[in-house]
């Protein structure tokens, strides 16, 4: 299933998600499991940096305190989830902001639940990156043109932050090529020249770095300052069936995002039980902001590049998306 969600584009695995889902989205007779008080919920992450306060909140029983043990699968992205959780494969699940409104403009029924990570806010210093080799002759995002730019998912927030970082170093960004690579094997892919530039983060980015690689932009910031990148979410169903549960997975992750915000350390070394990054590259990772909250108008801004770009079917309906 993993493989078959990863090989999807991302337009079409939200289309088939509304036609091909199980008989009960709602993943409340199953997929649900109790034992003791504690239920267990299936949760599908990316295996990057921006989930690191979920790993730690389940090893420090945070969400255990809360009645919750969560099962962890991980997909090369928020698109590759989405279709997840709506079929009741999980009953959360991780993804940027773009990819919801994505789902959302076609129909497909989901609903944000608790923040996830935002920006750093600091240009240079953030934890996402257009990246280039070290003697590449790209200076700039307004180089790009004409340029093979690796992205992990085609037609999303990472495509359209580097569109956007294109638009204000003064480039045209229709005449850049976007190729769709999986986070972990863009730093090879990079260091190979099979593309020009990649469009990374977290842990990814420290790996780059470490080959010789260099930042030429900071995409993120480019879209909104503190911008919120990506938050977990529910199907519509199961948040109407089971508002308990999603009551205290809200609670538990609210606790562990302020936790791993608190405790930067356990952050980053709880990275090295889901991911193949180096004890030395690591110490070179940086770390996103974990705040409890969304930044409303960093989402507007980046919906409406996402309807410049021609993402949406509709403009999507923040009012009913968001928490």
């Amino acid at each position: 299933m993993r493989r078959l969600l990863i090989g999807l584009a991302a337009t079409t695995v939200l289309v088939t998600a509304t036609a091909c889902g199980s008989s009960d989205p709602s993943g409340s007779s199953d997929q649900n499991s109790s034992s003791g008080g504690t239920t267990t919920v299936k949760v599908g992450l990316i295996p990057i940096v921006d989930v690191a306060p979920l790993y730690l909140g389940q090893a420090k029983g945070i969400f255990a305190k809360h009645g919750l043990k969560l099962e962890i699968t991980t997909a090369q992205s928020g698109a590759a989830i989405v279709p997840g959780v709506v079929s009741g494969q999980f009953q959360f699940g991780f993804s940027n902001v773009t990819s919801l409104m994505i789902a959302q403009t076609n129909s497909v029924p989901v609903q944000a639940v608790a923040n996830a990570i935002a920006s750093t806010g600091v240009q240079g210093k953030d934890f996402g990156a257009i990246t280039v080799k070290g003697d590449s002759p790209i200076k700039s995002a307004k180089d790009l043109e004409g340029k093979t730019v690796a992205n992990n998912a085609l037609k999303n927030i990472n495509e359209t932050a580097v569109r956007e970082s294109v638009r204000k170093a003064g480039g045209d960004p229709d005449k850049v090529k976007f190729v769709e690579l999986a986070f972990d094997q863009m730093p090879a892919a990079l260091d190979s020249g099979q593309v020009d530039a990649a469009m990374v983060v977290e842990p990814a980015l420290a790996t780059v770095k470490s080959q010789g690689g260099r930042e030429i932009a900071s995409p993120f910031l480019d879209v909104a300052p503190n911008l919120t990148i990506a938050m977990y979410f529910a199907s519509t169903q199961y948040t109407q069936q089971n508002p308990d549960v999603v009551k205290k997975f809200q609670e538990a992750t609210a606790e562990s995002l302020a936790y791993a915000d608190a405790h930067p350390d356990e952050a980053r070394d709880i990275v090295t039980t889901y991911t193949k990054i180096p004890a030395a590259v690591l110490a070179d990772v940086v770390l996103p902001k974990w705040p409890a909250e969304p930044n409303r108008a960093s989402i507007d801004a980046l919906a409406k590049l996402g309807e410049a770009d021609g993402l949406f079917k509709s403009t999507p309906d923040l009012d009913k998306l968001l928490p």
